[in-house]
């Protein structure tokens, strides 16, 4: 009898995974003989799991490494389910020499002995029972013996059908719309590579109308109609290089297309289609995007900004594709100057200058962006940016304003490392001196206190008696605490077994197996901080108030 290999999933490790609820009753679907591996290969494992239903289960990796994912109800509610705690059981009972194995191998194996003649029949047994498989194959078949009208209305009948939403389609349901979907754009991906591209480009197009049409009928959150548009669009453009349109027509096409775009399927089209244009039709698009963007400016200087703003972003697009084509950095500079009204937008700027080898402008730009918006609270991305640029310029003293303007409304860990940077210890008692101030007026700073900040500036600078002080005579949030226990541990090892001793009591009263790891966790940190007997005491001490929670008392041991 041959030995068996090390199992593939370490078992440790699945249950710290689920949970011990989960993992039982995954062991007693595997006891029950209720999964059937359906293929096993080195980096996945199929199954097919009965419980109220048949349930595919699907896992990836080894070792300690173990992912995947199953069709129950529970894994979309809360992942790792049962079903995957039972099929990785019944894997680990395969041996090495088994790999390649599983019930498709078989049904694979035994359809190799049929003739063609039963293998035909078989197939089409199962279309008289599953409509997706009827319509994929019937299109097929329609692809190969019938005439292009007959083709072309098969095939907008099958889009119409298969993007149809008569209710409201939630998240379980979803992806079976998508793959009904996907099998039709395979048969128009099939014809766009012919004598049939002209038709494929008029299907894609209809797929895409049809498809914008169903989303707001559809909970998307995996994205699959996003998806679908992409791939649709693919098609739409492998039939436009086969068929080779008029240019000039074409990019007025792709730029009505770009313009009315709600859902991004036609981004970046210039581009795309870029050899397709060909020169003149490139000019074309260009022509067109010159002239909207005129019009919106009008509009802009008129007032009108939600009308500048509805396809300012893909006209800057377009033309920035052009300007970049020429190497006009001037050109592409100016585009992005158009709209400066928020610090976000200046700070692109600059940094788009700075990656141009503009310098000196990506300083002016920052500086100018600082002081437009400087009654407003501060883009801290913005301040460190220009702090930076300024600071290369040699203009450190104009860096520490700002710097320091930014701390004053706004302050944070980050602007006071670069402050300290500049100013060293003078500067660090100056940001201390007007957090103390700022704490004892009793102000705020949006959703942390003043003391927050000053515990953090104290553990960085390593100064934990101060830290400490700022946190007794203040208080602090838990996880703060906590941070400053760790911090600290080797210089003021009570006062971090104090907070990790709170932490415990915390763990325990919540319940559950997580809590209580999470608990013997911290109880083992406490164990280095101070002498066995002290430990000892501590732990006896739980015991005696927690002697009821027996799950927690297996982990004190």
């Amino acid at each position: 009898m041959k030995a068996k290999s090390q199992p593939r999933f370490d078992i440790d490790v699945l249950r710290e995974i689920t949970g011990e609820k989960v993992f039982t009753r995954g062991e007693v679907y595997h006891r029950n003989g209720q999964v059937q591996i359906l293929a096993i290969k080195p980096d996945r494992v199929l199954a097919q799991v009965t419980g109220t239903e048949d349930y595919r289960t699907e896992l990836a990796g080894k070792g300690e490494d173990i992912d995947g994912n199953c069709s129950c109800p529970a894994f979309e509610d809360r992942g790792f389910c049962k079903h995957m705690v039972a099929t990785a059981l019944a894997a680990n009972e395969f041996r090495a020499d088994e790999i390649d194995g599983g019930a498709l191998a078989r049904i694979r194996d035994h359809l190799k002995e049929k003739g063609i003649d039963a293998l035909v029949e078989i197939i089409v047994g199962l279309v008289e029972q599953d409509p997706t498989l009827f319509r994929k194959l019937d299109a097929a078949a329609v692809l190969l013996h019938a005439d292009d009208e007959t083709v072309g209305q098969r095939l907008r009948k099958a889009i119409d059908g298969a993007t149809r939403v008569r209710d409201f389609i939630d998240y379980r349901k979803a992806s079976d719309w998508v793959a009904n979907v996907d099998s039709v754009l395979d048969s128009i991906a099939g014809l766009a590579s012919g004598t049939r591209a002209g038709l494929a480009r008029e299907l894609a197009e209809r797929a895409i109308e049809r498809i914008e049409h169903a989303i707001e009928g559809i909970d998307d959150s995996d994205g699959g109609c996003g998806a679908l548009l992409g791939r649709a669009r693919d098609i739409h453009l492998a039939a436009v290089r086969e068929t080779r349109p008029e240019p000039i027509q074409l990019a007025r096409d792709l730029f009505a297309r770009e313009m009315h775009d709600e859902y991004g399927t036609f981004d970046g089209a210039v581009a795309l289609y870029a050899e397709v244009l060909g020169e003149s039709g490139l000019a074309e698009y260009r022509r067109l995007a010159a002239e909207a963007w005129e019009k919106l400016s009008q509009c802009s200087s008129r007032g009108r900004q939600q009308e500048f703003d509805d396809n300012s972003d893909q006209l800057m697009r377009i033309l920035d594709f052009f300007a970049e084509r020429a190497g006009d950095v001037d050109a592409r500079i100016a585009l992005r100057a158009k709209d400066l009204s928020s610090q976000w937008d200046y700070l692109q700027l600059a940094e788009f200058c700075r990656s141009h080898e503009r310098e000196e402008e990506a300083v002016r730009r920052a500086e100018e962006g600082l002081w437009m918006f400087e009654d407003e609270r501060p883009d801290e991305r913005l301040v460190l940016f220009a702090a930076d640029a300024l600071s290369k310029a040699g203009r450190s003293a104009n860096a520490e304003a700002h710097l320091w303007r930014a701390f004053e409304k706004t302050p944070s860990l980050h602007l006071y490392a670069r402050l300290r940077k500049f100013g060293g210890e003078e500067m660090r008692d100056r940001a201390v001196s007007f957090l103390e101030a700022k704490q004892a007026s009793g102000a705020r700073f949006h959703w942390f206190q003043p003391s927050d900040l000053l515990v953090r500036i104290w553990m960085q600078e390593k100064m934990f008696d101060a830290a400490w002080a700022v946190a007794t005579k203040h208080g602090l949030s838990p996880v703060l605490k906590d941070e400053l226990a760790r911090a600290s541990e080797a210089t003021h090892p009570r006062e971090a077994l104090e907070v990790y001793a709170e932490r415990v009591v915390l763990f325990v009263n919540a319940g559950g197996n997580a809590a209580y790891a999470e608990a013997a966790k911290l109880i083992a940190r406490m164990a280095t901080l101070r002498s066995r007997k002290e430990q000892a005491d501590y732990v006896l001490g739980l015991k005696a108030r927690f002697d009821r929670k027996r799950n927690f008392m297996k982990l004190l041991g």
